[in-house]
This record gives C-alpha cells, structure tokens and sequence, in this order.
C-alpha cells in the first residue's frame, strides 16, 4: 500500500476542514482503494480577509505649535480650538432663545374658559395649532379682562393642503370635509365668550370649488347676529387668485380683512408654498380695499428669515401703494426641526424701528415685536389705534 504524506497549512479558519479531509483519504488506503482510483485534491485554502483598522485622525482645524516652537518660547502664541467642543457650543446657541423670547406659562380664568370651550365646541385654534406663545397673554386679555381679549379661531379643519416651510400646521392634499356645523358653532362659542374682538383664520382648500369662502364669509354673518358688537377680522388664504372669492369675503359683514405676506419678495419662493405669489398676496388685498373701501386691510411680516432693510422697505412701499392699513412684524420662531432655520434673532430695538417707520409711510397701526403675530393683541391694537383715529377725524 503506498504511503502518502498530506501537509497542512496552518491557517486557523480551515484547519479544522482539512483535517475532516485527510482522515477520508486514510480511510481509503486502508481500505485497499488503489490509488489510480482515487485523486486526492489538494486542500484550497482562500486567504483571510485583509482588514485594515480605521485610524482615529487627531488632527485639528488648525496646525498646533511645532517641537521648534516649544523650544524658542514661540508655543503659547499658538491658539488651537477643539472642533468637536465648538460645534457643541454652537449648538447650544441655537437652542438657547434670546431672553426677549421668553413667555410665561399660559394661565388664568379666562383662559381655562376658553381652552373648555374650544374642545367642547370641537373647535380648532390657530393659538393652539401654530404653538403661539402668545396664547396666555391674548385668550385672557391682560389686564383689561375678556372685552380685551383675542382669540383666532381656525376654520374648515385643522389640515392644510399647501406646505409652507415655516408652518406647523398639518397638511394634506385631501383633507376631510369641512363641518357643516361649523359656522354655527363658532358663532354660539363667541356669544358665550363675549369677546371684544375674534380673529377668524382658515386653512388653504385648494380641494374646494370656492377654496371656502362661503363657509368663512357664513361664519362672519352669524357672528355679527350672535354677539353684534363683537369686532371681527378673517385672515384668509390667496383663494388661488380668484377675486370673486375676495370679494365674497368682503362684503360678508367684516371689520377687518387680513392676509399675511409672510416675507420679502425675495424670499417668498423659499418660504410660502409656490402656489402663494407675493403679487398674487398683494391682488388680493387690494381688490378687498376696491370692493368695500370702508374695509380695514391687513397684513403681516416675519423677520428672521435672511431678508434685508431694503427689501423690508421696498415691501411697505408696495403695500402702502395700495392702501393697505395695517402692517405687523414679529419674529420668526422655527416650529419643529423639520422647518426652516432662524437665520437671525431679530433685536426689539430693530422692532421699534420698524414701527417707526410704518407710521411714517402713513399705515394707521404697525405692531412691532419679537413675539408679535398677525392676530397678537388684535383687539386691543384696532379698538385703542385705528377706531380712535376715525373718531376723531
């Protein structure tokens, strides 16, 4: 029987595998299988994956001092910054909010009142939805007590159909039906209220035949029967440019017709949905103002955003070009982390200059802040502001 001598390779993933093969091939020689039958394949061994370690780089941002520099003295000019510990503290600036950006927790009579009534009701509040950290400050009134105060009410639904990057709003392209009881229950909800002044706001519904102006022009009516002597404003959508729906809302029985530019015409294709044009925004207000002259027009303006002194110029000329009344500033706050950055932290000194500026272009009310919105103090600032001034004339 011929020997045969088998050498192993001494890599440790087969080892075990080669082994199992060369007690096979013994057991055929003692067997007396010749060996002209049996072909005795070399074991194929594939080698072990090169694996090559990550090197944790130590490298800063900047080039540190040399052994050279170290012996001269030259070392402790040298300033060397960990890029690690500046990218966490930049982060915390961003978190951390300016101190003129902090609000009280939202507490009082009136506005546990009001919070009861809106879920009762089945209501739906920009307040609520949009996270206004007014919201304290405007459902109680301040000191003046609830003739003072300002709620906003949000109409046909909580779901809008266009994606505005700074909104928190829910959107959809086919949001559910609007409630029919709608109209009827607002109303109810600001008789029992007796609120001085309510800001009426809508979702777009771009799914609807008459983006909802009807539905939002019936609310107004019944309002106005309920509680007469309560002021009413609309902030409403663009309608898609359709001006017969403005108009719808303008003879509806309103005091005040608002519509938000938002931004500086620069921006606003970065900011609004692009089915929202700063010109169609600024059609819209001034077929209002032609249809019912005696009619209070209205608007607001974020800052935060990247635009210029300039363009925030250029846009109050253009809406004082067409009689627009009312102009209010406030800070861009960012909702969540899926919106737009803040850009800048716009001081109050910034806002009171604004202001200044605004009467001097001749609107009858600017308010300027850093936690103004559109419907901020809305009450208070017609009543005491715009009212005032017809009195007199």
């Amino acid at each position: 029987m011929l020997s045969k001598s088998i050498i192993l390779k001494s890599n440790p993933l087969h080892r075990a595998s080669s082994f199992k093969k060369v007690a096979s091939i013994n057991r055929m020689y003692s067997t007396g299988i010749s060996e002209n039958k049996v072909k005795i394949a070399e074991p194929v061994i594939a080698d072990a994956p090169n694996v090559t370690k990550r090197k944790r780089s130590t490298r800063l941002t900047q080039p540190g001092p040399s052994f050279e520099d170290f012996v001269s003295g030259n070392a402790s000019s040298f300033s060397i910054t960990d890029p690690i510990l500046e990218a966490k503290r930049d982060m915390e600036k961003i978190k951390k909010l300016p101190s003129w950006l902090k609000v009280p927790i939202p507490k009082g009579a009136n506005y546990t009142k009001l919070k009861k009534d809106v879920k009762e009701l089945k209501l739906a509040t920009v307040c609520e939805e949009a996270k206004c950290p007014n919201i304290g400050e405007c459902w109680g009134g301040g000191s003046k007590g609830k003739s003072h105060a300002t709620a906003t009410i949000m109409l046909l639904g909580d779901t809008c159909t266009r994606g505005c990057r700074f909104c928190s709003v829910k959107t959809n392209r086919a949001p559910a039906k609007p409630d029919p009881m709608e109209p009827e229950n607002t109303a109810e909800a600001i008789s029992r209220w007796g609120l001085g002044y309510v800001v009426l706001t809508t979702v777009d519904r771009d799914d609807l035949a008459d983006s909802g102006a009807e539905h939002l022009a019936d609310t107004v009516r019944r309002i106005k029967i309920k509680a007469p002597k309560t002021l009413v404003e609309t902030l409403s959508g663009d309608f898609m440019g359709n001006l017969n729906h403005v108009e719808v809302m303008s003879r509806s029985g309103l005091d005040v017709y608002a519509h938000n530019l938002e931004t500086v015409e620069e921006l606003t294709p970065f900011v609004r949905d692009r089915r929202a044009t700063y010109r169609q925004s600024l059609s819209v207000l001034e077929h209002a103002k032609k249809t019912v002259p005696s009619l209070i027009t209205k608007t607001s303006i974020m800052l935060g955003l990247g635009e210029t002194d300039e363009q925030i110029l250029q846009t109050m000329k253009d809406l004082r070009a067409i009689n627009c009344d009312v102009v209010t500033f406030g800070q861009y706050m960012r909702p969540t982390k899926r919106h737009m950055q803040v850009v800048e932290y716009v001081h109050p000194d910034k806002f009171d200059y604004w202001k200044e500026k605004a009467i001097e272009l001749g609107f009858l009310y600017c308010a300027s802040g850093p936690l103004v919105r559109s419907s901020y103090k809305a009450g208070e600032a017609f009543i005491e502001n715009v009212l005032r001034k017809r009195e007199n004339k």
